[in-house]
């Protein structure tokens, strides 16, 4: 079925891509996490097939891609950037260097240090930092930290400091990819077993199984600016805020292109419409190019709204 319409999608959209090939080249981050790699295969589809854009997704990781548009100007477009914890979006952005369209999703995201709810059924006091300091055997002496490139990795690194985990017996396993933490959870709960570490919403994951933030106490802004900073030493324990997760684009790109800015300004999912979406790849075993597609044909009500006339004009074959 995913190859079917895949093949029948694609099939509509060609004749409309050779065309109109009249927007140039662009380029657009495909982060390591699903979210990332499913709205990013919606733009590129909406920006060839709409606007006649050739597009290239580029690997990427928070870090590494605003490292890139510091050094080289590119990629012109970095989507689903969670902007807490990445001093250098702030430092771009008063350079002039780079514009901020619009939040990708809309309710912003969650983050925090998750353990499966039915450990804390069990042991209520885990929901508390105070719980898991005492408590390292319950939950296996292990934290779960996110990989190299993600900004929350520094985040958690002085967060972990501040708690003296390490101290209170636990060891940092550092995972090399989202895909692998995801696996861990996974495995956790089809044993019944403990588990905690850091995670995020909107994600498949969260929406599949119960978990139960662990209470870090009040954000404390300042505290956080300096825990996502890896030059700070004064850290300290604070929750992490609900996170501003944006689209931004080069300046350069954005006055080259400002129709295109405009629809990537408007290119937006609520968690709900994204946890419903990663949970059907999931299911479904699907790329995040299926997926995409996936939305393409059951989503017209939402992305036709995101299109100038023109646009809208050459994906009617889409639009129910």
């Amino acid at each position: 079925m995913k190859k079917i319409i895949l093949a029948a999608s694609f099939g509509l959209a060609m004749p409309t891509l050779a065309a109109a090939q009249d927007c140039g080249e662009v380029s657009i981050t495909e982060m390591n996490w699903a979210s990332s790699a499913v709205v990013t295969h919606v733009s590129k589809f909406l920006m060839e097939q709409g606007y006649g854009c050739d597009v290239t997704t580029v690997p990427s990781a928070t870090v590494t891609s605003l490292a890139s548009v510091s050094e080289t100007g590119k990629p012109d477009i970095i989507t689903e950037l969670w902007i807490n914890g990445t001093p250098a979006y702030g430092e771009l952005s008063e350079a002039g260097r780079i514009v901020t369209l619009g939040d990708v999703l809309s309710d912003g995201g969650e983050e925090g240090w998750w353990i499966p709810t039915y450990l804390v059924e069990e042991h209520p006091e885990l929901a508390t930092l105070e719980g898991v300091q005492a408590n390292a055997d319950l939950l296996d002496n292990r934290f779960h930290n996110c990989p190299d490139g993600w900004g929350c990795k520094n985040t958690n690194a002085a967060l972990v400091e501040a708690a003296e985990l390490e101290a209170h017996g636990y060891e940092i396993f550092q995972h090399g990819s989202g895909e692998t933490m995801a696996t861990s959870i996974a495995s956790a709960f089809e044993n019944q077993e403990p588990w905690l570490g850091y995670y995020w919403a909107p994600t498949s994951v969260l929406g599949k199984y119960d978990m139960t933030m662990v209470d870090l106490g009040p954000y404390d802004e300042e505290i956080h600016t300096c825990n996502s900073n890896p030059e700070c030493e004064e850290v300290g324990l604070s929750s992490y805020p609900v996170g501003p997760v944006k689209t931004i684009v080069t300046t350069t790109f954005q006055d080259e292109h400002p129709e295109v800015a405009e629809l990537m300004s408007k290119v937006s999912f609520t968690n709900a419409q994204m946890g419903e979406l990663l949970a059907w790849q999931e299911e479904n075993n699907a790329s995040a190019e299926e997926t995409a597609v996936y939305f393409i044909t059951t989503g017209s009500d939402t992305w036709s709204e995101w299109l100038n006339d023109d646009a809208r004009e050459k994906l009617a074959a889409f639009i129910q």
